[in-house]
């Protein structure tokens, strides 16, 4: 089948021409998932995710800040030497993180509160350096873009996921609405249960992707780690 057919079978492969908008945003959030694939960014993953609404806070400051990272670099990538290219992409990834950081603590000062340090830490997040190096320094601009958003909307899915998986578990709420008059399992609200509910969920999806592929076939190891 071709990839457009089956967009979370596989991973992306390059070639002369860019893949589909489409092919590029189901890469982002599943054949190529930041976390559940790729097992990148896992320490702030488990860090910030103790609540669906801190998951959701930094995952949409990631995904502005890897599209506008990627669209930049696309757009300079011909006066970047090679031999500066990653100090210059780490000062493009500075500098947008510092305009998410401002305009969160402007208008939501009691979430940034919880998740500001984290903000600031999207700089060293390997996601973000690695597509930029991967594909917005090879790619035209309009791909570029959609490979942005596909992983940013990837990485803020895997959040909001382990979030909500995580809050409820652990607090019986959910967007802190009680469901439960207890905390069933408050184990998986410590930082010992991230990495539990993000091996859970990662054990999850990729069996549920194993049987969705034809002949129930391994899924290829796309290699990765516990990067920050």
């Amino acid at each position: 089948m071709s990839q457009d057919s089956t967009p979370h079978s596989a991973p992306v492969s390059f070639s002369a021409r860019p893949p589909s908008a489409k092919t590029l945003l189901l890469n982002g959030i599943f054949a190529e998932n930041p976390v559940f694939r790729l097992a990148l960014s896992l320490c702030p993953a488990v860090a910030v995710t103790t609540t669906v609404v801190n998951g959701l806070i930094l995952g949409i400051a990631v995904l502005f800040v890897q599209v506008l990272s990627s669209v930049t670099v696309a757009l300079t990538r011909r006066w970047i030497h090679s031999k500066v290219r990653i100090p210059v992409y780490t000062i493009i990834i500075a500098v947008w993180v510092s305009t998410i950081d401002m305009t969160l603590a402007g208008f939501v000062p009691t979430v940034y509160a919880q998740v500001g340090l984290y903000v600031k830490l999207i700089v060293a997040f390997a996601i973000i350096i690695s597509r930029l190096e991967v594909f917005a320094s090879r790619q035209p601009l309009v791909p570029t873009f959609w490979d942005g958003l596909g992983m940013g909307l990837g990485f803020l899915f895997a959040l909001v996921v382990i979030g909500a998986f995580r809050e409820l578990l652990g607090n019986g709420s959910i967007f802190g609405i009680a469901l439960t008059p207890e905390k069933p399992l408050l184990f998986f609200a410590l930082p010992a249960g991230g990495f539990f509910s993000i091996a859970f969920l990662m054990a999850f999806f990729n069996a549920v992707e194993r049987r969705m592929k034809p002949g129930g076939s391994k899924l290829p190891s796309p290699g990765g780690g516990a990067h920050g």
